[in-house]
């Protein structure tokens, strides 16, 4: 899941696109098959169609063309990418393959680029290279009347020139266009071998936009902090979805960012949350391990887990930074071990506990239809002078993004104040704490909201890269 400013929850691949074009996407970035049945079906009972049958074209194609051409206007873009998935042939994906068919007659065929990325396989013990699944999924674009203006071949091995003009020959593509894309030793790579290949060039010429060059120093020298770092860490990531290797990829990756700064590699030790409930003790799981970070999650499973580890980095000094769950597993393991509140816990794990630490937010509880009705997107939070969070931002009003329907239960605020917790982040009205620290240890902070949706790989988010810092300065005093 992947959270936009304005409280879209969309599919991972748009984080990318912010990481890598540093522009804050909205809910018009992402276009889904229900979003536009949706749209057509209301159109249709407001009488837009004027009683016209309802038909895959042109209504949802127009639809969906309209949704492209809405956010260049929103954002007020000189180009507009728009990515398709899945794979040529399916089923779900034809109308949208329609319609950007059709956006070549709207807006000119000189605005209008295809780029189609295909698998150049290897097979037998030389990796001898096959170039029939490009040919024939080219085969298959051009049948619904798409023909590639460029080829992006995923491919395991160098392809050498012969293959290049044989694609080139059997696609109708220039030489030029078929483009190597080879694993790299990291993503953020990828952008300079594409402009080493010469696609910027090739862009610019078939939209007919400003020659330039590209000025990639602030880039090349990131990938060379990433590629070539002065030291190394290990952070530890407790969660409860740690088996999938997409559930936590924005924390991934903001781990990274987190490390270039102080050129530093950060190696994510994952943990499984409820891995730490089997009675052995949480610095089996712990130990070499340079920072903590404890993700966000829904649920009872594994909270137990992730209250142990919390209270390890406390009593150890260990650098710890909490996401979302990861700020009210802070909150129930101060009031339980600090505060003394026995059974203090979530009302989302137990409803009627001796200590309800963590509530429903008010404006959800009358909530029934489950779906986009968190409290999503950005929202202000005032930062209090002086503390670790006020250092790490340099400024007392920040904005996060936010996916979470419980917070810290007012009720409780001033008795863990008394007891020692800072609660340094609140929203403007005060009514809900946005971020807690604890003072006198190393690095201790949480917050409720989601920073790795707005870390980026030439920005990297303050938390992440404070947790690296105090990830080295735990390391060499270890």
């Amino acid at each position: 899941m992947f959270v936009t400013e304005d409280g879209a929850e969309t599919d991972l691949d748009l984080g990318h696109y912010e990481r890598f074009m540093d522009v804050a996407c909205t809910s018009g970035s992402s276009i889904t098959t229900g979003k536009v049945y949706r749209q057509v079906i209301e159109a249709e009972r407001r009488g837009d169609y004027l009683g016209a049958t309802v038909q895959v074209i042109p209504h949802v194609t127009n639809a969906i063309k309209a949704g492209i051409v809405t956010i260049g206007k929103e954002l007020h873009a000189d180009v507009v990418i728009a990515e398709i998935g899945g794979t040529v042939g399916d089923i779900e994906s034809l109308p949208f393959l329609e319609a950007i068919r059709q956006m070549r007659k709207d807006v000119g065929p000189e605005n209008v680029m295809y780029f189609h990325v295909t698998l150049v396989p290897t097979v037998g013990p030389w990796s001898e290279i096959k170039t029939k699944p490009t040919q024939h999924s080219v085969i298959k674009l051009r049948e619904i009347g798409i023909s590639p203006d460029v080829l992006i071949c995923r491919t395991d091995v160098p392809m050498g020139d012969d293959v290049k003009e044989k694609i080139s020959l059997f696609c109708d593509v220039p030489a030029r266009a078929v483009i190597e894309s080879m694993n790299a030793e990291t993503i953020y790579e990828v952008p300079l071998s594409m402009e080493a290949m010469g696609l910027g060039d090739l862009v610019l010429e078939r939209l007919a936009l400003e020659p330039r060059k590209a000025d990639l120093a602030a880039w090349d020298s990131l990938v060379d902090a990433l590629k070539h770092p002065k030291s190394q860490c290990t952070v530890a990531v407790v969660g409860k979805y740690t088996s999938n290797g997409d559930a936590y990829k924005s924390i991934a990756e903001a781990l990274v960012h987190g490390g270039i700064p102080s050129e530093c590699k950060v190696d994510v030790r994952w943990i499984e949350s409820d891995s730490l409930e089997n009675g052995r003790p949480p610095e089996e799981f712990l130990a070499g391990v340079d920072a903590l970070v404890v993700a966000p999650g829904f649920g009872g499973r594994g909270i137990e887990g992730k209250v142990r580890a919390i209270r390890y980095a406390r009593e150890n000094g260990l650098p710890f930074l909490g996401i979302c769950l990861g700020l009210q597993m802070a909150v129930i393991e101060f009031a339980r071990h600090v505060c003394g509140f026995e059974g203090a816990n979530s009302e989302e794990i137990v409803e009627n506990g001796p200590h309800p630490v963590i509530h429903l937010l008010p404006e959800q509880r009358d909530v029934t239809d489950k779906g986009a009705s968190m409290r999503l997107g950005s929202w202000p939070c005032n930062l209090t002078p002086g503390t670790l969070a006020h250092r790490l931002y340099q400024d007392t009003r920040i904005t996060e993004r936010h996916r979470h329907r419980y917070e810290v239960n007012n009720d409780y605020r001033e008795k863990l104040i008394e007891r020692g917790m800072i609660v340094s982040g609140v929203s403007p009205d005060y009514r809900l704490v946005e971020m807690i620290e604890l003072p006198g240890h190393p690095f201790f902070i949480a917050t409720q909201a989601h920073p790795e949706f707005k870390s980026r790989p030439n920005r990297p988010h303050p938390l992440f890269a404070g947790l690296v810092r105090a990830a080295l300065a735990h390391q060499a005093g270890s």
